[in-house]
């Protein structure tokens, strides 16, 4: 059987079990939309862990990265720790807080603690729901991208296939249908991935020294320094990748689906040191790649690999890893991008609306977003400019004001609770800051440094229109 047949087999079985699953789990999640969304707050470490590792392990995170390495090299490193180091950073500063409560989405919990504002929740789910869309569409994309080189189909209609698929189990059970494909996904990325990467390093005898040689040898070697980059160059993109994680509903619906804080910040925390080591491996596979084929496009490096280099049992397995990987991460984004949409615009503007209606309206919007996303994919030059662009707008304008919501309180000596609004910031503070700095980090003029710059200004404008707008109504 050749690659190609064997991953059409692999494919229908995994999408055929991640549907059984989902189909079992329908009643539960369909219960309610608390349900739906967050699983009523009550899920244990072993589920918390094996969904936000999967989550976090998908098709850009090997093809991906995989391609920017082959292109970037080491200073694509920097942006790495700054993706997947802000994991960690989530887990340490964010996920036992998040953990503690149970709202749907971050911009809800933005707007009860902070802010008070239909308008800023409203601009906050638009922009955190871009993130989202950049990862749907970047798990298609790379699928259409192995497709193609594989098999020689057309990357339009795998993209369209598996938006569909994505779309279908998602509808049909919400977060439970994803946390519960997770736990298998995750379980197979973990086993998968250790032999992934023990067979991808071979071809240099797993010697980081004689990587850097032989990419000297084909005449890359300033791909194998960080000397031609300049240092801030370095550190925004080190920037863009944090607050695309910090601004990412993802990872804090996962917080909020744990029955503790304790648990959300285990769970975030050691799935976030396994991933930026899974992710900085993929980077360096990347480079590997190079130095045996150096004349390839970066997105087509991991599917080449696949094709030429290891046989054929080793390239099913490969892609069972990246299948389940991508169906992870494609599952957990569209249904968070869904549950910002319902639960941040139409549910403030429809306050009556019955649990049964916003179960519906989530699942047509997981429709909608799914059908975006595929979309998204087809037009996007690569996976991980996809990323960078939503990470950059959604984090340059909600990081700012959650940060400095959450440090500049009315009461400093209370601790946030829910229902209770505890900070200094005003609706027209929030509005300015969130427009500003969503806007700047796509200025060109601004130079490389623009998303930095962006933080900057927005947190400043929070602070300063805060205090100008104080007491002023917000509906003049």
């Amino acid at each position: 059987m050749n690659l190609g047949v064997l991953m059409w087999v692999i494919t229908l079985v995994m999408c055929g079990a991640f549907l059984y699953i989902s189909w079992k789990v329908r009643s539960k999640a369909l219960s309610s939309f608390s349900q739906y969304a967050i699983g009523g707050g009550t899920f244990p470490l072993y589920l918390i862990f094996c969904t936000q590792f999967a989550t976090i392990m998908g098709v850009g995170n090997f093809v991906g990265h995989a391609g920017k390495g082959y292109t970037i090299g080491l200073p694509h490193i920097a942006f790495i720790l700054g993706e997947q180091g802000s994991k960690i950073v989530f887990a340490l500063a964010f996920a036992a807080l998040a953990g503690a409560f149970t709202y749907n989405t971050f911009t809800e919990m933005i707007d009860d603690l902070l802010v008070r504002d239909k308008v800023t929740r409203a601009l906050g789910g638009v922009l955190a729901s871009m993130i989202m869309i950049a990862w749907v569409g970047g798990q298609g994309k790379g699928f259409g991208m192995i497709f193609n080189i594989v098999t020689g189909a057309s990357p339009i209609p795998i993209i369209l296939f598996f938006s569909a698929v994505f779309i279908l189990y998602t509808t049909l059970g919400g977060i439970y249908s994803v946390v519960w494909t997770d736990l298998l996904q995750g379980v197979l990325v973990l086993i998968f991935g250790t032999v992934f990467y023990i067979y991808a390093f071979s071809p240099v005898h797993w010697s980081f020294a004689e990587l850097g040689v032989r990419m000297a040898e084909v005449g890359k070697a300033e791909l194998w320094s960080f000397s031609n980059v300049p240092a801030m160059t370095m550190v925004s993109k080190f920037v863009t990748g944090v607050i695309g994680i910090l601004a990412a509903q993802i990872y804090w619906q996962r917080c909020f689906s744990a029955k503790d804080g304790k648990t959300a910040r285990n769970g975030l925390l050691f799935s976030g040191i396994i991933a930026i080591v899974m992710v900085m491996l993929t980077a360096l596979v990347g480079m590997v790649i190079l130095t045996m084929k150096p004349d390839l496009a970066g997105d087509q490096a991991m599917p080449w690999f696949m094709l030429n280099y290891v046989p054929v049992g080793i390239s099913a397995m490969i892609f069972v890893l990246i299948l389940a990987a991508g169906m992870s991460s494609a599952d957990s984004n569209l249904n968070s991008a869904a549950i910002l949409v319902v639960n941040d615009i139409i549910r403030p503007l429809k306050p009556n609306a019955t649990d049964k209606e916003l179960v519906k309206y989530a699942t047509i919007f997981t429709v909608v977003i799914g059908i975006f996303a595929a979309l998204a994919a087809i037009y996007a030059k690569s996976i991980i400019d996809l990323f960078s662009k939503a990470y950059a707008m959604a984090g340059g304008g909600l990081v700012p004001l959650l940060v400095v919501g959450l440090l500049w309180k009315e009461r400093s000596s209370e601790a946030f609770e829910m229902g209770k609004k505890n900070s200094k910031v005003t609706p027209w503070g929030a509005r300015i800051g969130l427009i500003v700095g969503s806007v700047l980090t796509q200025v060109s003029a601004l130079g490389p440094n623009r998303v930095i710059i962006a933080l900057v200004i927005s947190a400043i404008l929070v602070i300063v229109v805060s205090n100008l707008t104080r007491g002023i109504s917000t509906k003049a």
